[in-house]
């Protein structure tokens, strides 16, 4: 997304100049005189333009990988047309002549040229390791099942990954990881997003699986049995050779999670920005304090499972790590979660860090980087994350934050089971408002100095 708002920049930049030999060219017209003579005027017409295109692309999804890449080109080219159409159609009631409206056409070429061979680019550059992936799991071992699978491990680029086949017919190996009674434990460890129903001729089956998907929030396609003959309808996604229906699929709040994103990336940049001193002034203490470095690095467990480095002020000793496992037996947490009061690690600077919450402040790095959010479930080291039971991952699903219900509800409750309750309830009743409703009470916990 940020690429894309610098691209359309640019690409106004060049209309900006170009309006200057225009209005040289053609000192009659003039709306060329007056759009080059207001570059304020132009700056709010191109912040205008990104933010429609944005809201558009986003609420059609063309942020979720996976797409194909004719479905990517018609959500883009119906997001510029449609943001272009409501500038010009705004720009007419104003009562600016056509020129101007023909210049915003013109942007809008030049976004959709620009965008276009942006994605292109990048798809064919991409990291897998920074791709967001669907996990897709397949019920049914037939030829079906077999032709699904091989295709999407041949093809990367699609954005999926194939976590093994569901059968009742055939036993564990050659693809197959289990019975389709096994669904929703497989789904939960493997956070699966998709179900492909491949080849299933049974009508209770399928509506089991259907059933269970719905449940647990998921996807479901379904390959047809379609007696030799090819689908039609443009409407159905082509696997090779193959068709896929969807019988179901998720409805997420797209701009609602858009602008969450948004939020997070301004509010942690301008924090990060805003507070540059006071990290200084907190290194130099840390340094003055203990041998080590300033930042404690660890992995922890994001969305999905997938690991990322989280950013924190060092708070204990530089080899704390290394006392863990003797000190598991004080955890005063019940369950795989350990936290200890009057931690032995703990330094002089880092007691008063934790308290104030100032140990925090450098993850807001991560939130601008998209591992971490600024409200969510707080993001557990591996090892806790390793003694989950299958239902505690349901608190994956979701971008880990630096604050949550958790913490603002009952932080100092030593029931694990409870800090799930409460990741889940904050999962299944999200919104901007409750996001907000954390962030206020989570300023007044810090100031108050309730940390531990």
């Amino acid at each position: 997304m940020a690429a894309d708002w610098v691209l359309v920049a640019l690409n106004w930049l060049i209309v900006g100049a170009v309006l200057v030999p225009l209005r040289e060219l053609f000192p009659g017209v003039w709306s060329f005189g007056y759009a080059a003579g207001e570059p304020i005027s132009l700056v709010g017409v191109a912040i205008l333009h990104a933010a429609l295109i944005t809201l558009i692309a986003y609420n059609e999804g063309l942020h979720l990988n996976g797409l194909r890449i004719g479905k990517q080109r018609e959500i883009l080219a119906k997001s510029i047309l449609w943001a272009t159409a409501l500038l010009c159609v705004a720009d007419t009631l104003r009562g600016y002549p056509w020129p101007i409206s023909a210049l915003i056409c013109g942007a809008g070429v030049l976004h959709f040229i620009a965008l276009w061979g942006w994605r292109l680019r990048v798809g064919a550059n991409s990291n897998p390791e920074r791709t967001e992936t669907r996990n897709v799991l397949i019920v049914g071992a037939g030829n079906a099942a077999r032709r699904v699978a091989a295709y999407l491990s041949r093809q990367p680029r699609l954005g999926r990954r194939v976590c093994g086949i569901l059968d009742d017919a055939r036993g564990v190996g050659n693809g197959i990881i289990g019975r389709i009674a096994d669904l929703p434990r497989i789904a939960r460890k493997e956070f699966v997003d998709e179900i492909i129903i491949a080849g299933a001729r049974d009508s209770n089956l399928t509506r089991r699986v259907l059933n269970e998907a719905q449940r647990l929030r998921l996807d479901v396609q379904i390959v047809p049995e379609l007696f030799g003959c090819h689908a039609a309808a443009e409407e159905i996604e082509r696997v090779g050779d193959l068709a896929l229906i969807c019988l179901s699929a998720e409805q997420l709040p797209a701009i609602a999670l858009f602008l969450k994103r948004l939020l997070d990336v301004i509010i942690a940049g301008a924090a990060l920005v805003i507070s540059s001193p006071l990290l200084a002034v907190i290194a130099a203490f840390i340094k003055l304090d203990s041998p080590g470095p300033v930042l404690y690095c660890a992995l922890r467990a994001g969305r999905k499972g997938r690991r990322f480095r989280c950013f924190k002020f060092r708070t204990m000793l530089s080899d704390a790590d290394r006392f863990k496992l003797q000190l598991r037996r004080n955890n005063q947490r019940v369950g795989p979660f350990f936290k200890m009061r009057d931690d032995p690690r703990v330094t002089r600077v880092g007691r008063i860090l934790r308290r104030y919450s100032l140990d925090e402040l450098p993850q807001f790095w991560n939130v601008v980087r998209g591992d971490m959010s600024l409200v969510g479930p707080r993001p557990h080291p591996v090892d806790d994350v390793d003694g989950y039971d299958i239902e505690h991952l349901a608190r994956l699903d979701v971008t880990p934050g630096i604050t949550g219900l958790w913490q603002v509800t009952a932080r100092r409750d030593p029931s694990f089971d409870r800090g799930m309750e409460l990741d889940r309830e904050y999962i299944h009743t999200w919104s901007l408002a409750l996001d907000a409703r954390i962030l206020l009470r989570t300023v007044r916990a810090v100031v108050q100095g309730s940390g531990e």
